[in-house]
């Protein structure tokens, strides 16, 4: 079984910045994809970024392309979603997430079977 941790969410303003990051034990973390989803209130929880198990291949919504970084230390057994450029309408409930049959980004919440809690992050004008 594999258990996955987030932390690092928060109160930032507009153009700020926050990283957050995804503990996982269990199941070895480097043998699968892993991606961060968010849900804001009253909305389907969405797809924001993806990286392959090597950490080589990333995949990004286009709303946060340019802004947002996501990255892995399979070492540590961790991922990373580096958020700059803030926006308000980033705010939202952020999900780390496990793909253990796939070894490339995939944008699909259905190919995820591993989820974190959740750590909020709020961005204030």
């Amino acid at each position: 079984q594999v258990q996955l941790v987030e932390s690092g969410g928060g109160l930032v303003q507009a153009g700020g910045s926050l990283r957050l990051s995804c503990a996982a034990s269990g199941r070895t973390f480097m043998t699968y994809a892993m991606a961060w989803f968010r849900q804001a209130p009253g909305k389907e929880r969405e797809f924001v970024a993806a990286i392959d198990r090597n950490g080589r291949e990333l995949y990004y919504v286009d709303s946060v392309k340019g802004r947002f970084t996501i990255s892995r230390d399979n070492a540590k057994n961790t991922g990373y979603l580096q958020m700059n450029s803030l926006k308000p309408e980033d705010t939202a409930v952020y999900y780390c997430a496990g793909a253990p049959l796939r070894l490339g980004p995939t944008y699909r919440i259905q190919d995820y079977d591993y989820w974190g809690q959740g750590t909020q992050v709020t961005v204030s004008t």
